[in-house]
């Protein structure tokens, strides 16, 4: 009997799912709204029916399925499956999902948080593949983390362990939405390096952020990433700064750490070479050892939008065979 995996990755505006076989194969994936405004039952009994009808759709019973695995943004108490805050979902208490989700379908279910997900999945069936200690970095609206050592997530005692993007680099620097200033999230986000943009664009210096702003009524990151590549001066300043602290950011972690590979991922990495090769040679002005920065890859996640089905995936697997 042909086995099955239901993975789930739950955002504030969508729940995506697939069907993943145990070797790591995408059957079929779907997404739908999330009813946010519906609560935490709501988007439970949600993916519930969502689960059940792909599985019926495909010809699979629950009999056939391992499990689901579910990614969720916000801390985890991963050992209990206990969501302890998604404000993306408005969820502003702790959630059992694990043993609700449960309740609901007959199945198994491993939760997690959506970061260290991505970071499963790409270490299973991405750019992560072949190295079992690796951290996972996604540049978006904010920036994202898992840190994965011998193949296990790092929680911390609290479940916030890899929130990369809230290292403190200058104390004292640009208001971060988690209330410090400073943070990694304030130079290197989409969010950042569009505040940039928009300041180049007001002050003069940046002739062509300026036009591009009175055209659109808005800069995107890829605006100014695009601006930079083509010469801009002050465009590129914005790269330059971005790529310097979180080039320094890496190497922090690279010497805690010694991961094989950084996986970056997110809408500011499809910059491609032209970002990377800018963090990579930051990177490896801030690692003391040279062997270090040559045991260590710097490269571009591989899985996209599908990296956290894929890792839901992966934690149902894994415990199966446990």
């Amino acid at each position: 009997m042909q086995q099955i995996i239901v993975g789930v990755d739950v955002g504030g505006t969508a729940i995506k799912m697939a069907l993943i076989t145990p070797d790591g194969e995408l059957v079929t994936k779907t997404q739908e709204p999330t009813p946010v405004a519906q609560g935490e039952d709501g988007v439970l009994q949600k993916i519930a029916t969502m689960a059940e009808a792909l599985l019926e759709q495909h010809g699979y019973s629950k009999a056939q399925a391992l499990g689901i695995g579910v990614g969720v943004p916000g801390p985890i108490d991963a050992k209990n499956g206990i969501v302890m805050q998604a404000v993306n979902l408005h969820w502003r208490k702790p959630v059992p999902l694990r043993d609700k989700l449960k309740a609901l379908t007959g199945l198994p279910v491993a939760v997690e948080n959506d970061a260290n997900m991505a970071a499963l999945g790409e270490m299973w069936q991405g750019a992560g593949q072949g190295a079992e200690d690796l951290v996972a970095i996604t540049l978006g609206t904010g920036v994202g983390g898992g840190i994965i050592v011998h193949g296990n997530v790092v929680h911390g005692v609290n479940g916030v362990g890899g929130e990369i993007g809230h290292i403190t680099m200058t104390p004292g620097g640009s208001i971060c939405n988690c209330g410090k200033t400073g943070c990694l999230e304030t130079y290197t986000s989409a969010t950042a390096i569009i505040r940039e943009g928009k300041l180049a664009a007001s002050n003069g210096t940046s002739p062509v952020l300026a036009a591009a702003l009175a055209e659109h009524g808005e800069l995107k990151a890829k605006d100014v990433l695009d601006a930079a590549k083509e010469g801009d001066t002050a465009s590129l300043a914005i790269v330059e700064q971005a790529t310097l602290y979180l080039g320094l950011a890496l190497s922090h972690l690279a010497i805690m750490l010694n991961p094989a590979k950084i996986v970056i991922g997110g809408g500011v990495a499809a910059a491609g070479e032209f970002l990377f090769s800018r963090v990579r040679e930051s990177f490896a002005r801030f690692v003391p050892f040279t062997y270090v920065v040559e045991s260590t890859q710097i490269v571009a996640a591989t899985l996209g939008n599908d990296a956290g089905v894929y890792g839901a995936g992966w934690l149902i697997r894994s415990q199966m065979t446990e």
